[in-house]
């Protein structure tokens, strides 16, 4: 059965990004410790969520490539933005149920990856849509910025399901719903 599975990085202190969005603190570990799990993470992805600040920081960042090819992608917006050509990126809008469905439709037998940012995973959270929340905390603190999870208030408990320790002292803990 598939499952909505927010995955995503973080500073020791529950930061996923600096208060400017910056991600230089992550990108300076690099990708190779980690490039393997990833990978093998994406390919039970169907369908990704993202929010549109993620999007554009995507964007922004990397204005001539996208990452996630075909993949289908709900980007959840109220503007107008422009899909990368060859892409799966759709644009969405409304309440986190209907917009899961219709990820879900996409997915087919695969899992929904809710991409973020903290606010979107934290509207599917506060709805009780994730099913996993897999953070992979890094050997860093930023004292301030965008938090992972910044729910309405509290959810219901969660069990650990895994971990993952990686070169460079990153380590990964999956939670599940109980």
């Amino acid at each position: 059965m598939p499952k909505v599975i927010y995955y995503v990085a973080s500073s020791l202190d529950g930061f996923i990004a600096t208060e400017e969005d910056s991600l230089d603190w992550l990108l300076d570990f690099g990708f190779a410790s980690f490039q393997a799990h990833y990978d093998q993470f994406l390919a039970g992805v169907g369908a990704i969520i993202m929010g549109a600040q993620t999007y554009e920081w995507i964007r922004r960042e990397q204005p001539d490539t996208w990452d996630y090819g075909e993949l289908p992608c709900l980007v959840l917006t109220h503007r107008d933005l422009q899909a990368p050509p060859g892409s799966g990126v759709r644009f969405a809008s409304g309440a986190p149920g209907p917009v899961l469905d219709q990820a879900l439709a996409l997915a087919g037998d695969k899992n929904v990856w809710v991409v973020g940012g903290g606010d979107v995973a934290a509207q599917f959270a506060d709805a009780g849509l994730l099913d996993e929340l897999w953070v992979t905390y890094m050997p860093v603190a930023l004292g301030k910025g965008r938090r992972l999870l910044p729910v309405g208030g509290p959810t219901g408990r969660m069990h650990l399901i895994g971990t993952t320790s990686f070169n460079g002292g990153a380590a990964e803990l999956r939670f599940a719903r109980d």
